[in-house]
């Protein structure tokens, strides 16, 4: 029923974060943990691009100092600037953090450009990509929509999957239609709470609640 991008996480031997929500303030001791060993991060507010973008860019630069992990803030807002030039600063980074809270603009932004195609070469070589909130949403197909709970087509990094992000301030009967309407399986994810995904497989992390079966 669903599209999705063919290269999925199961081919990629990377480290795949996606959290609930608070981006740089709800996640630090994961952040600790999966970053171990890495000094640098690019970070792409996208989803926040008609909202205060150069606020998350603060927050990152913060929370990069708590970490002791350099934050470079790579500011692809419009589609037309996911192009070869953002491809290239991520072709090069060992880890990636996307942040934001519309998922239909970031998926609009990234879909079949050459930055998502780098966006999956970092995990592909063994990187790790961390995205939060509504930008966790947007990697899954099918993503999930929080305007009424239902679903539409998403990015397809994880195919399979639909988790409902900042769970906790979605009404109880939306998130119940949510599950009703689901043909595949469904993550509940609260602030604070994670899905990780390593060559070994899933990991859930704090408070998540899961629907069904996490896709192999």
């Amino acid at each position: 029923m669903w599209g999705g991008w063919r290269r999925t996480i199961a081919h990629m031997t990377g480290t795949l974060v996606l959290q609930g929500g608070g981006p740089f303030v709800a996640n630090d001791d994961l952040d600790q943990r999966v970053m171990s060993g890495i000094d640098r991060i690019v970070v792409l507010p996208t989803a926040d691009a008609y909202e205060q973008p150069a606020r998350m860019i603060e927050a990152a630069t913060a929370w990069g100092e708590r970490l002791g992990i350099q934050v470079d803030a790579l500011m692809v807002l419009v589609r037309s600037d996911a192009d070869e030039a953002a491809a290239a600063t991520v072709a090069g980074a060992p880890a990636v953090f996307l942040a934001g809270d519309s998922s239909s603009h970031l998926r609009s932004v990234l879909k079949d450009t050459p930055l998502f195609d780098a966006l999956t070469g970092v995990l592909e070589r063994g990187g790790v990509l961390v995205a939060a909130g509504a930008s966790a949403a947007a990697l899954c197909d099918p993503m999930t929509d929080s305007r009424g709970g239902g679903f539409t087509i998403g990015l397809g990094l994880v195919d399979g999957l639909a988790v409902i992000t900042d769970a906790e301030t979605w009404p109880t009967d939306q998130i119940e239609r949510t599950h009703h309407l689901a043909d595949t399986t469904v993550v509940d994810l609260p602030t604070g709470s994670a899905l990780v995904r390593t060559g070994d497989g899933w990991e859930v992390v704090g408070d998540a609640a899961v629907h069904g079966d996490l896709p192999t």
